[in-house]
């Protein structure tokens, strides 16, 4: 009983999603273990569209290891095209430019209420691709995209300038613009959520988009492009205009340029869309060996960049925390995802008055931890995204038995079709283990023991990351404290990954630069004008 009660506050006090989940019954039967792939072409102009080359290339299902479909394979070539096609819907007197602000909202509130309508179909094909439960995909990443949407469908009209008191008879305001055409990449471990993170702000503050898609995770991002023109984006009017003797004949020709959406790999499809001179932004999530390289190239045209890359989150347990909920909440930030989260709680740093018992209750929550096929409801944990990342985690499990960690369960691949890796625990890790340093985005728990504050706070900032933090206590002004001591992004408190889309979340030092969510991720989509009037006299 005392699991069930603690796995619903899981749901209520770390995502915090603003929707109803269903019973096991009620949820199985919306279950299609073997969704139809209804669209696997690039989305250019408000169409469907094969790649210029005819390449295409073969989508994985990491559940078996099994070929689901092929999708077309974008080339620089049609980067050109989906480029070409925001830059003519941006263009000035465009019907996206002159379209009124809440008309922007409105068509946000369209695409989010046909998000909710084929939410079961949606949640079934993420599962399909990308392996997480179906549960998970149902009750919590599909209800998080509308929400985001919804967010962000407020937007559009209370983005204002201000009225600025210059000295001398002038007249001065500013105006937010948006930044022009901008160019969105998404990873692999939340497709249909960091979709909607990015189109969110881009479309509430007015600008075009180029989205690719992670070349493992394409099948959601490619319906919900039917569903953006299901939804109405606005047309983009170019008038040609054709002699006949004398008159003129004025001509529409209506194209969809506002979103764009192509599937491909980093270093070709990618790197096109990030060197590309037309693009005024890019927006990555994803590594920061990637982020890295994608910053290299934007400075050389000082394109704005927003770059959303890795973590080793330290999760905080004090010996005055609840100590059910801290256990059951360090388990869940940690393996949530298959361990698949950038922000996942990985380095957990226990008090040493209650490390052996956490400890041992930790060991007995992950054996009890189910792992298996994706689409049954009993389902904790589903396969790792691809082979590669399988052996990338169980090569860092490895390097953690060679350095004297403790392991005491899991560490070993589950079974032998797909990608599975065993929940695995190690205790006793130093600072200095490899599992300690390195973002292993697999579901292996690192447990540390500290003495006092002052050390665990600079333990846990020793890091060249600093996306999110967490910490478990009863003392309010010890969360104060070690929270505003601590160099991270997002900090929670008796909780864990509350995405609530009011609340920003990005990182400090090598996690990133700019914001996700929130108002504050509409800044880095905008660009603030001045403008300054010479008037014959200015009154107070």
């Amino acid at each position: 009983m005392l699991s069930k009660l603690l796995s619903k506050q899981v749901v209520n006090q770390g995502l915090r999603l603003t929707t109803r989940t269903l019973s096991t019954a009620s949820q199985q039967k919306l279950v299609d273990r073997k969704p139809d792939v209804k669209y696997q072409k690039l989305f250019i102009n408000n169409e469907f569209v094969d790649a210029l080359g005819g390449s295409t290339y073969e989508i994985i299902n990491p559940t078996t290891g099994d070929v689901i479909t092929e999708v077309a394979d974008a080339s620089e070539k049609d980067i050109d095209r989906a480029v070409k096609a925001a830059k003519d819907a941006f263009r000035l007197g465009s019907e996206w430019r002159r379209m009124d602000p809440a008309g922007r909202g409105a068509l946000l509130y369209r695409l989010a209420d046909l998000i909710e309508r084929d939410r079961a179909y949606l949640a079934a094909l993420e599962t399909l691709n990308n392996g997480k439960p179906f549960k998970d995909s149902y009750n919590i990443d599909i209800p998080h995209c509308i929400s985001v949407l919804r967010y962000y469908a407020g937007w559009p009209d209370k983005m204002n300038g201000k009225v600025l008191p210059l000295g001398g008879d002038f007249f001065s305001y500013t105006r937010r613009e948006p930044i022009g055409v901008v160019g969105q990449i998404i990873p692999w471990n939340f497709p249909m959520i960091l979709l909607c993170w990015k189109i969110g702000p881009s479309v509430a503050t007015g600008c075009t988009s180029i989205i690719k898609l992670d070349e493992h995770t394409p099948l959601t991002g490619l319906y919900t492009a039917k569903l953006i023109e299901e939804a109405g984006f606005p047309p983009v009017r170019i008038l040609l205009l054709k002699r006949k003797t004398s008159s003129q004949i004025e001509k529409s020709i209506f194209l969809q340029g506002v979103i764009n959406i192509v599937a491909g790999d980093g270093p070709h499809c990618g790197a096109s869309l990030v060197k590309h001179p037309d693009v005024h932004k890019i927006a990555f999530t994803g590594s920061t060996q990637v982020g890295k390289i994608i910053g290299v190239e934007c400075a050389k045209q000082v394109k704005r960049t927003t770059l959303e890359l890795g973590g080793k989150s330290p999760n905080i347990v004090f010996a005055d925390c609840d100590l059910d909920l801290a256990v059951e909440m360090s388990h869940f930030a940690l393996f949530f995802n298959q361990g698949q989260c950038c922000c996942a709680g990985s380095r957990t740093y226990v008090d040493e008055k209650i490390y052996d018992e956490f400890v041992q209750r930790s060991v007995e929550r992950t054996k009890r931890r189910k792992v298996g096929d994706p689409f049954d409801d009993s389902t904790e944990q589903g396969p790792q995204i691809s082979h590669e990342q399988m052996d990338k985690i169980l090569d860092l499990i490895e390097s953690g038995r060679r350095n004297g960690a403790k392991l005491l369960t899991g560490g070993e691949r589950h079974g032998d079709k797909g990608f599975f890796v065993q929940p695995t625990l190690f205790a006793d890790v130093q600072d200095n283990h490899r599992i300690a340093r390195e973002e292993i985005f697999g579901p292996v728990m690192q447990v540390l023991k500290f003495k006092s504050i002052e050390e665990v706070v600079e333990r846990a900032n020793d890091s060249d990351y600093g996306l999110a933090a967490s910490i478990f206590t009863k003392d309010l002004d010890k969360a104060i404290v070690v929270s505003n001591a601590l160099r991270a992004g997002s900090v929670w408190v008796n909780t864990y990954d509350n995405f609530d889309p009011v609340a920003p979340f990005g990182g400090f030092k090598q996690s990133g630069l700019g914001r996700e969510k929130s108002e504050y991720s509409l800044d880095s989509y905008s660009e603030t004008k001045c403008v300054t009037m010479k008037i014959s006299e200015r009154n107070s």
